[in-house]
């Protein structure tokens, strides 16, 4: 993972949820075939297919020979070789012979106690929609057998098995996540990369070497529908020929059809190119984005890779993850989030649990993330950290907000929050998303308005209104702890 620059939304953008009552058009399904130049300005019209917009949360899994030494991250053996930083210098003279080569470390991942389908089902279970596998990060070490990785790969060496494809098909067979697969352009100490880079990028030995038969290989063997490419920083797209490969994912790839791709692909492409922009590592704006993005982030907020040199301190917290998930989707945005594996193969209980707190949260709260639009506010305007969605009710044509609270109200029970805003000009025949707001009255009323706390659908919420002010009213405090709901707590807004 590298952090690239990014750019914001203007707020002028924000006019165009006000009148459209569907998924921006970068969501819609694509039409009839279209042929893709290799150029961006051909690339870029392609629309986002839904399934990735719809899906809204993701599980990223580092995972290599870096999680044998499990010290610092992922970024071990140019920590240690190129950088010299002392602590790694240290780490491996106090537990290693004085010889020992980064290379050594991949007969000690034995992933001897990797479980396939235990992985699938915890993904399944925390309400996950899809999960991307790093196939080989910056080390060039691959989890399956590259014929362009003779002896640096999974079968070759250490598990002595095809990772991906165990992964992809219990993840096929045990849910219906779709499967993705991330892909470092780049790798630090391959010779024909060294090389490359000696003669100025002229030549590109190692992408018509080795980046490019492993991505064909990829896309071939794997059927991945997500290609997460990273280590795009020290060269231009031209010198990697991304735009000529990803024409070919959009044009004539098994997966042309469902396929997404984020934008790293040459320095100057992030934020700029690609069905979703992933921006920077951790990137949540905090703002409505005009573009599908993605927040990709850390449980261990430091490192993605496992590591054992952590606290307690240094994992995120259940509640900070749905904060993360909330505050990322009121803004159009997706969360991949990311595990660890030991170098076992077994995927620490503290992962789990936040996974499983997760999967709980989405069972009851999922109506409102799983695809949902933005609101024509993201988050509250007078009340802090309540955040909005919105979904279309095709039946009546009426619009359900839901409003995400992410700190109870413990000193009061009760709650104002101004979905409209604090001000709202109320002209005759306005249409917000969908409805006519009219001339006369009250919007939220009594008449017009349903509000239901999720998981709490059979108990009656009190609520009472003073035009654009919501007030309302929670359940006894031990009727909700009854339910499990606990983290944020998401009312649902009908009008009509």
């Amino acid at each position: 993972m590298a952090i690239s620059a990014w750019t914001l939304l203007p707020l002028a953008i924000q006019i165009a949820w006000l009148s459209n009552s569907k998924v921006m058009v970068m969501s819609q399904v694509p039409g009839p075939r279209t042929r893709y130049e290799p150029n961006w300005a051909s690339l870029d019209q392609r629309p986002l297919p839904r399934w990735y917009d719809e899906a809204k949360v993701g599980i990223f899994l580092h995972y290599g020979v870096y999680s044998v030494p499990s010290f610092g991250s992922e970024w071990f053996w140019t920590n240690w070789k190129n950088l010299r930083n002392p602590e790694y210098i240290q780490f491996m003279q106090r537990n290693y012979k004085p010889d020992f080569s980064y290379q050594e470390f991949a007969g000690q991942f034995t992933a001897e106690l990797f479980n396939a389908t235990q992985w699938a089902l915890l993904f399944r279970d925390s309400g996950a929609r899809y999960v991307v596998l790093t196939s080989k990060h910056h080390d060039g070490f691959t989890l399956w057998p590259s014929k362009s990785s003779f002896g640096w790969n999974s079968m070759d060496v250490g598990p002595k098995r095809d990772i991906i494809k165990e992964l992809a098909a219990a993840v096929r067979k045990e849910s219906d996540l779709k499967f993705g697969l991330y892909y470092s352009l780049f790798e630090w100490f391959n010779p024909l990369w060294t090389d490359d880079k000696l003669h100025l990028l002229m030549q590109q030995h190692f992408v018509d070497r080795k980046v490019r038969p492993e991505q064909m290989e990829l896309v071939q063997q794997y059927l991945p529908e997500i290609i997460w490419s990273d280590g795009d920083w020290e060269a231009p797209a031209k010198y990697w020929r991304s735009e000529e490969f990803i024409a070919w994912l959009y044009n004539d790839s098994p997966v042309r059809e469902t396929v997404v791709t984020n934008d790293r692909w040459g320095f100057g492409t992030a934020c700029m190119h690609g069905d979703f922009y992933n921006c920077a590592d951790r990137f949540n704006p905090g703002i409505l984005q005009a573009h599908k993005w993605e927040n990709a982030f850390t449980l261990d907020k430091t490192s993605w890779g496992q590591r054992f040199d952590v606290t307690l301190a240094d994992f995120m917290t259940s509640k900070e993850v749905i904060k993360e998930i909330v505050t990322t989707v009121s803004c159009n945005g997706n969360v991949l989030i990311n595990v660890g594996p030991t170098k076992f193969g077994t995927i620490l209980p503290i992962f789990e649990e936040r996974l499983r707190d997760m999967g709980r949260w989405l069972r009851i709260n999922g109506e409102g993330i799983y695809g949902s639009a933005p609101w024509i506010y993201q988050n509250d305007t007078i009340t802090p950290n309540v955040w909005y969605t919105r979904r279309q009710e095709a039946s009546n044509g009426s619009v359900a907000v839901y409003a995400f609270v992410l700190d109870y109200p413990y000193d009061t029970n009760e709650l104002d929050i101004y979905p409209l805003g604090r001000d709202i000009n109320i002209f005759q025949n306005v249409m917000l998303t969908g409805i006519d707001m009219g001339t006369g009255g009250d919007i939220l009323n009594q008449q017009s308005t349903k509000v239901v706390m999720l998981g709490m659908e059979d108990t009656k919420i009190l609520w009472t209104t003073d035009r654009n002010k919501l007030h309302i009213v929670f359940p006894p405090k031990n009727h909700i702890d009854k339910r499990g709901l606990d983290f944020a707590w998401t009312f649902k807004i009908t009008i009509t």
